[in-house]
This record gives structure tokens, C-alpha cells and sequence, in this order.
């Protein structure tokens, strides 16, 4: 058996490097080439629905085939794809063509999710698991790092050096695509088979056994105000997911802050993702300490109000004078800690108050399905409401939508009387703290 060190950081560097890719850079490059914020969001915003998805499709990919091959399949594909997302900018309606392509890369991504997850359970016991669980969330923020740091600042170099758009975005996307190829390679050697948990005798004990499961789901004492917390929740921050990055770039013409590609992948990419990492890992022991049942109204405070950094840069940006890099940098970050220090809040929930019984992984992965589906309608509506109102509205108007976050964790049900379930509260909270950094 391989040390787990020899692939669970690939690993998870391979999960971050695709969803990455999808939800911040293709944004980046459009915004680049000159599409309106309206364009982009409208036609980006819905692929995430696949890794909302992914518990209907979860049971089935290890009934006939191992984890292994399904990771080693999807790494593969995902190089394929990225490399395709590249060549269809010389092409034309080619932003129709990348649309398409992306599609077809999230599920991909989402699949090669659910088969890692599986081959870290499966491959690592109980302690090997918690002693590693840590090293997930680090490396996935290494996968965004290096998509929206490396791959961003490389676009960014070759422009500079005289490529034109298209093709400095090219191979820098070529960048991403050789790098899945050769964690595709490397794995082929390193990551363990990954066990077949269960073949089903025929349909109708699949269909029987996921029935159980979402009825199981529906009978949990308080579950609907528990999923209008999870679905409120992000209803705020899901304006700002997409949003912020490209009124960040926005020429200062257009009311935006100006910043150059090389600017953005060291504020929105290196910065931003380094210290919601850092955010993460105080909000666990914060919780850890005070309990989740006595901090979810704070942390729904430190994650909506920073808001207003947004609203102070978006007001102080002029037309002829582009702000401080250093005081962009400070108010971003401090934007992004708050996100991340609060959103742990959200995750924590979902494994202490919905998840706990029979199905609790099942269960935990339909809670997170719903807290993404929010993000659907308010990144697809973010960027033509920036267009429309212009950006010092739109950021008030995201502040006002903050507010159903923040009652939604004041009115919050606590079904289970002890907040983690069989497992003790620190335990529970560091065992999130890790993946708050955005993991989806």
C-alpha cells in the first residue's frame, strides 16, 4: 500500500485545479477578451450545477469499475478538455464552443471528486484519515492557487511579452491541460485501486436503496428550516462569488478598479486564497471553543459585512486615478478572510445538524448540493445587474441580500442537542476548518 503522502496532496491538487479553472479563470480570460461582466456570468454561472449534482450519480461509478480507473479516466479527459478549451479561442463562436467544453469538463471534475473522496475512505483508516484530512483542504487551495495565480499571471506575462489575447490565453490554458496530464501520469503509478464498496443484484435494489435515502433525509426533526438556513445561508456571498473578480479587473473607465492580469492572480489568486485558508483554520477553533450553536451569528457577521470593503473600493475608484495596489490588496483580503472564517460555519452545520444517522454521508452530500444550487441564480443574475446598476449600486444591492444570511443564522433550528453528533465539537470543527477555503 502506498503512503498516503505519495498521493493524497496530488490528489486534491488535482480536484482544485479544474474547479478553479471553471469558476474563476474562464471568467478572467472572457472579462480579458472582452466580454461584459452580463455575458460572462449569464453563461458561466449554471455549470456548477454539476458538482451539485454529484450525489445522484455518486452510488453508480464504482459498481463495475474501480475508483482508480475513474480518477485515472476523468484526470485524462480533463487534460483533453482543457487543451480543447484552448484551441476553440482561434476558432469561430468560439465562446460558445469554450461554454460548451466547460460543461463537459465540470462533470468530469465532479466525478474525478467523488472517486478521490472514495479512495480516501476506502484506502486510509479512521486515524489515517483524520491525521490527513488537513492536507486535503492545503492542497485543493494549491490547486486555485495555481489556476487563478499561475495560469492568470502567465496569460498576463505573454501579453506582455506581445502574444495577443487569444493566444497568450491559449498556453497558459495548455499550461493547465499538461499539468492534469501529468498528475493523470503520476497517479497511474501512485493512487491506491480504491475498494467496490457494494454491487447492487439489479435496479431495483439501487432505486430501493436511494429511495430509503431521501426519505431518511425528509423525516430528520426540523430538516426544512434547516435547508432554508443552508440555502440562505450564501444568499449574499453568491453575488459577490464571480462578481468581485471581475469588477477587480474592470478598466477604471468602467467603474471598476483596473487591476492588470499579473495585479489580479497575485491579489485574487495568491492573497485572497492564502488568507482564506488562514481564516479557516481560526474559525474551527473558534468554534471549537465557543461551540457552533453560540457563534453561527457571529460568523454570519464576519462573513456579510466585510462587504463593505466593496462598497468603500467601488466608491473610491475614479475614472482617472487607479487606487493603491497595497490598499486594494488589504481590503480584498480582509474580505476574503471574513468569507472564509464564516463560511465554516456553514459546513460545520451541515455535518452536526443534517448529516448525523443512517446516511450521514449520503445526507451530507445532499445539504451541500443545496447550498450550492443557491449560487446558481445569484452569479447568473451578478453580472448583468453590475452592468445595469453600475458598480457602487450593485454592491450596496449586495449587502441589502446579505441580510436573509444573517437572520437565517439568528432563527437557525439545533435539532441535535449535543452539536456533533457522536463525534465532540473540536473534533467535528477541525475536521471542516481545512476545506473552508471554498472546497466545494
Amino acid at each position: 500500500m502506498r503512503h498516503p503522502g505519495a498521493w493524497v496532496p496530488t490528489s486534491y491538487l488535482a480536484e482544485g485545479i479544474p474547479f478553479a479553472m471553471v469558476t474563476w479563470v474562464v471568467g478572467t480570460m472572457f472579462k480579458d477578451l472582452g466580454y461584459t461582466d452580463g455575458q460572462i456570468t449569464l453563461s458561466t454561472a449554471s455549470i456548477g450545477i454539476a458538482w451539485s449534482l454529484k450525489p445522484f450519480w455518486a452510488g453508480f461509478l464504482d459498481m463495475s469499475r474501480t475508483k482508480k480507473f475513474w480518477v485515472l479516466s476523468m484526470e485524462f479527459v480533463l487534460c483533453a478538455l482543457l487543451a480543447a478549451v484552448g484551441v476553440s479561442l482561434h476558432l469561430p463562436n468560439y465562446f460558445t464552443l469554450v461554454i460548451g467544453t466547460l460543461w463537459i469538463l465540470a462533470f468530469a471534475s465532479a466525478t474525478q471528486d467523488i472517486c478521490v473522496d472514495g479512495i480516501y475512505i476506502s484506502a486510509l483508516t479512521k486515524e489515517q484519515q483524520a491525521a490527513w484530512i488537513g492536507v486535503q483542504g492545503v492542497c485543493w487551495n494549491v490547486g486555485r492557487i495555481f489556476a487563478t495565480a499561475a495560469i492568470v499571471a502567465t496569460a498576463g506575462a505573454l501579453e506582455r511579452s506581445g502574444h495577443d489575447a487569444k493566444t497568450a490565453w491559449t498556453e497558459a490554458v495548455g499550461l493547465a491541460s499538461a499539468s492534469m496530464g501529468a498528475l493523470g501520469i503520476y497517479h497511474y503509478f501512485m493512487l491506491p485501486t480504491g475498494s467496490i464498496s457494494h454491487r447492487p443484484q439489479g435496479a431495483a435494489e439501487i432505486f430501493e436503496t436511494f429511495w430509503d435515502e431521501v426519505k431518511a433525509f425528509f423525516r430528520k426533526k426540523s430538516i426544512w428550516g434547516m435547508l432554508l438556513f443552508v440555502f440562505l445561508y450564501r444568499s449574499g456571498e453568491g453575488f459577490l462569488l464571480q462578481e468581485a473578480p471581475l469588477f477587480i479587473q474592470a478598466p477604471l473607465t468602467s467603474g471598476g478598479l483596473g487591476l492588470t492580469l499579473t495585479q489580479k492572480a497575485w491579489v485574487d489568486g495568491t492573497v485572497s486564497t492564502v488568507m482564506g485558508s488562514v481564516a479557516g483554520l481560526l474559525a474551527g477553533v473558534f468554534i471549537a471553543k465557543y461551540t457552533l450553536k453560540r457563534t453561527l451569528f457571529v460568523l454570519a457577521l464576519c462573513m456579510n459585512v466585510p462587504h463593505l470593503c466593496y462598497i468603500f473600493l467601488s466608491h473610491a475608484a475614479t475614472p482617472d486615478r487607479q487606487l493603491p495596489f497595497a490598499l486594494i490588496l488589504l481590503l480584498v483580503s480582509i474580505e476574503k478572510f471574513g468569507y472564509s472564517f464564516g463560511f465554516t460555519g456553514n459546513m460545520l452545520y451541515m455535518m452536526q445538524q443534517i448529516a448525523p444517522g443512517k446516511y450521514k454521508m449520503t445526507h451530507y452530500a445532499f445539504a451541500t448540493s443545496l447550498m450550492n444550487l443557491v449560487l446558481i441564480p445569484t452569479q447568473g443574475a451578478s453580472g448583468w445587474l453590475a452592468d445595469r446598476m453600475g458598480y457602487r449600486q450593485f454592491f450596496i444591492f449586495v449587502l441589502v441580500a446579505s441580510i436573509p444570511s444573517v437572520i437565517a443564522a439568528w432563527k437557525a433550528p439545533f435539532p441535535n442537542p449535543k452539536d456533533g453528533d457522536e463525534d465532540d465539537d473540536g473534533r467535528n470543527a477541525k475536521a471542516v476548518m481545512a476545506t473552508s477555503g471554498g472546497v466545494p
